[in-house]
This record gives structure tokens, C-alpha cells and sequence, in this order.
């Protein structure tokens, strides 16, 4: 079977992507970790799939983690989405809307090539994120091997546990970040952020994704992030997040309201594989 695909990364957070509307696709879980596997494949932290819409909405977006597995968002792979199918001709809007299994996203091509993505609201309650709690709560105690650790839940159309640390370049991201993105409380595994406050409107972020690792940069853990940060006091409403690939501007303006992300989508190169 051969593929044709484009890769393509926002923020070095990088995706391949395929167009399952003008060709076949069906891929099982070892092709897509074939896909994925960075030796003996392309190389992605995600594998991103267009298809048709099955409601309203101009395309169904699908996501796959390196594992194989498909997850409900992913804010970086959004704006490469509106900028493949932009640039491959599948739309002239500039808007769209976008179906994926947590809702309907509606990202925007700005006149700069940046994109700008209606995240959603943030989820709260933790039966809805989800996380095993007894009732919501601003902060959470963990236990960990060794000793417990404080982190904040929330939900961006896919679970997030956020850690604030004082020093986000020597946080243990690989070895405790896999820990909590296992952790029996969280039911579906979680992508665990280590957030770091440089002033109101500006914070470093690392994350640990759910089934790929640490990636260079994470949309919905930087929005998860920053709306963890406002909860708590510590952020105004709009904030640069300052990943290891690049910078995103997040805005939330508090209580029901979405979550805003902008931030780059670049093409890398296209070709064929034959699986």
C-alpha cells in the first residue's frame, strides 16, 4: 500500500499527515507506530488524518499518537490541519470547522500564516476530565513512588495534569512525567505539563504527551497550562508560552469563556511510502 503524505510541525511538535479524502486509507495500529517510529518510518510525535465530515462541519479531524493510539485534541496538529488543507486545495475559507471526538473546532488562517484556534471551553469536574477525585478542586495531592506531588486537572478536549515548578529546565518531565501520565487516577492516562511563571504574562511550559513522550511543544498543554495558571492567580489573561520549539499566545478570559491559542504551522516536505 502506498501513502502519499506531507510532513509538517508547529512548533517542532511534528505530525504526518494524510489525505483520507482523495485516497484510501486504513491503517492499524502497527502501521501507524511504523509510520511514526522516527528510524524506520517518517517520524511524528502524532499522525493526523482528513476526512469528510459526518455532520455540519468542512472536514473530520483524527489523531494518532505515536503509540497507535487515537486521542480526542491536539491544538499544535489543529493549525498544521488548516494549513494542509488551505494549501492542498481542499478549501478556500480561511475559516473552518473542524469535527474531532471531543467537538467542533474552528481555527482561523490568519493574513501572517499564523493560525488562531478556538480551543473550547476548559473542563473542570473530574469525573468529565477525567480523574479519580471526590470533588473539584483547585490543586490535587498525588502519590507518587517516594513522595507525593501537588498538580491541577483539567480537561482541553483531552486530560491534563499541570505541575507549577520553579525551574521548568531541571524539572524530572521524563522520569515523573511518566509516572502521572499512568497514574490510576487517571483513567484514559494523561499528558502532564511542568509550568513555569516568568511574570504575569509570560510563562515556560514542558510536557510530557500521552503516548509520544516529551514533545518540543504541546497546543492544548500550553492552554491547559495557562488556564491552570489564571485559576490560581498567577497569570493575566493573555500569556506567551515559551515551549522548547517556539512561542504560543494563549487568552482566556475566565469562567465560561474558550480557550484562544496562535501560534505557527509549517510545511517540512511531502513524498510517498510504501507499507
Amino acid at each position: 500500500m502506498k501513502l502519499k503524505f506531507t510532513k509538517m510541525q508547529g512548533l517542532g511538535n511534528d505530525f504526518v499527515v494524510l489525505d483520507g479524502i482523495n485516497q484510501a486509507i486504513t491503517l492499524d495500529r502497527e502501521q501507524i507506530r511504523k509510520l511514526a517510529d522516527r528510524h524506520f518510518g517518517i517520524g511524528c510525535d502524532q499522525l493526523l488524518l482528513v476526512e469528510k465530515a459526518e455532520g455540519q462541519a468542512d472536514f473530520r479531524y483524527r489523531i494518532f499518537n505515536a503509540d497507535g493510539g487515537e486521542v480526542e485534541q491536539c491544538g499544535n496538529g489543529a493549525r498544521c490541519f488548516v494549513r494542509y488543507v488551505h494549501d492542498h486545495g481542499l478549501t478556500q475559507k480561511n475559516e473552518i470547522r473542524i469535527e474531532t471526538l471531543s467537538g467542533v473546532i474552528s481555527p482561523h488562517l490568519e493574513v501572517n500564516g499564523n493560525v488562531t484556534v478556538n480551543m473550547g471551553k476548559p473542563i473542570f469536574e473530574p469525573e468529565a476530565i477525567p480523574f479519580i477525585a471526590e470533588k473539584r478542586a483547585l490543586t490535587y495531592p498525588l502519590e507518587l513512588p517516594g513522595q507525593p506531588v501537588t498538580i491541577s486537572a483539567v480537561s482541553m478536549g483531552n486530560p491534563h495534569a499541570v505541575r507549577v515548578v520553579p525551574d521548568v529546565d531541571n524539572a524530572p518531565v521524563d522520569t515523573e512525567g511518566a509516572l502521572i501520565e499512568s497514574h490510576p487516577r487517571f483513567p484514559k492516562r494523561v499528558n502532564v505539563g511542568y509550568l513555569q511563571v516568568l511574570g504575569r504574562t509570560h510563562i515556560k511550559l514542558r510536557v510530557f504527551e500521552r503516548g509520544a513522550g516529551e514533545t518540543l511543544a504541546c497546543g492544548t498543554g500550553a492552554c491547559a497550562a495557562v488556564v491552570v495558571g489564571i485559576d490560581l492567580g498567577l497569570l493575566d489573561h493573555q500569556v506567551k508560552v515559551s515551549t522548547r520549539g517556539g512561542e504560543l499566545t494563549i487568552s482566556w478570559q475566565g469562567n465560561d469563556e474558550p480557550v484562544w491559542m496562535t501560534g505557527p504551522a509549517v510545511t517540512v516536505f511531502e513524498g510517498e511510502i510504501n507499507l
